[in-house]
This record gives C-alpha cells, sequence and structure tokens, in this order.
C-alpha cells in the first residue's frame, strides 16, 4: 500500500441498495475520513482542480491549499492550477495522496474510481455532483473507504 493511511470500509447489501433508493450517502466511516485531514503527513489529490473561478474544483483546491492542506491538482487539461503543476491523472502524482476528492461529473469519477483501483487509492472522497448510484455500488463492491454527499470544505472547518 506504500505507506497511504487505509481504514477498512464494510456495510451490507440492504445497507446499500437503502443509499442507493434514497439518493443520498453516508458511508459510515465519515468521521475515520475526515479525521485523515487532521494527520500532518495526509495529501489531497484533487481531481478537477482548475483556474476556472465557476468550477468547484477552483474553490476546493485553493480553500484546501488556504487551510494548510497538502494538496496536488488533478486535470488532464492543464498544466498548472494556481501556480502549482497539474498532473494528468492519478498515476502522475509524485506520491500516492492520503485522499483522492472527485470534483468532476459523475462520468468522469467512474473512470477515475477505476484508476483509484488500479492504484490500490481506497480513500476517496465524492464531491457532491460527483456521485451516481454506479459510482456509489463500485466504491462498495470494490471495498473503498469513502465519503459522498459531503464537502471537504465544510468538514475540514471542523478539524
Amino acid at each position: 500500500m506504500r505507506g497511504r493511511a487505509h481504514l477498512p470500509h464494510r456495510r451490507g447489501k440492504e445497507a446499500a441498495e437503502a443509499s442507493r433508493d434514497s439518493g443520498c450517502y453516508d458511508s459510515g466511516v465519515s468521521k475515520d475520513i475526515a479525521s485523515l485531514l487532521s494527520e500532518p503527513s495526509s495529501t489531497v489529490a484533487v481531481v478537477g482542480a482548475t483556474d476556472n473561478p465557476s468550477k468547484y474544483g477552483y474553490v476546493i483546491y485553493r480553500d484546501l491549499k488556504r487551510k494548510g492542506y497538502r494538496v496536488f491538482a488533478v486535470n488532464p487539461r492543464r498544466a498548472t492550477v494556481d501556480s502549482d503543476p497539474a498532473y494528468r491523472d492519478l498515476k502522475s502524482l509524485p506520491e500516492p495522496p492520503t485522499i483522492v476528492n472527485v470534483v468532476v461529473p459523475p462520468r468522469v469519477a467512474s473512470s477515475v474510481l477505476r484508476e483509484c483501483v488500479e492504484l490500490e487509492l481506497r480513500n476517496v472522497w465524492l464531491q457532491p455532483g460527483a456521485e451516481s448510484p454506479e459510482n456509489l455500488a463500485f466504491l462498495q463492491e470494490n471495498g473503498f473507504n469513502y465519503l459522498a454527499n459531503a464537502c471537504i470544505m465544510i468538514e475540514s472547518r471542523r478539524i
């Protein structure tokens, strides 16, 4: 696992079905994911980071950076974000991130999640708007430790 924090995630089939039916999901381990933000060595890859001020990837990347988090911008269409290097994909990062924060539409998020499986990155935070029933099912079926339907900017204020 190359030194990354990994917290196990397990929930029953009934819970997965209920979460899909309600359209809202709390992984049951949100405190664990959020607590990773309080660890000094934690890093966050923001997939969808951008310099476009009308996008959440703009606000989230800068908010986490301003709060002192070590962040990596992941965006295949950008060379830089906020004067920092932008990486084409997760496998291009200089080190495995503690948390992969996904700020892209569900269709793009599904390919990001497949890359996370390939790279054994298991701590995923799906921002509101990145979820879909299929993405949530994929997270569950592949044993991710994840949080969905919660904003990392809000949760990081509580730490």
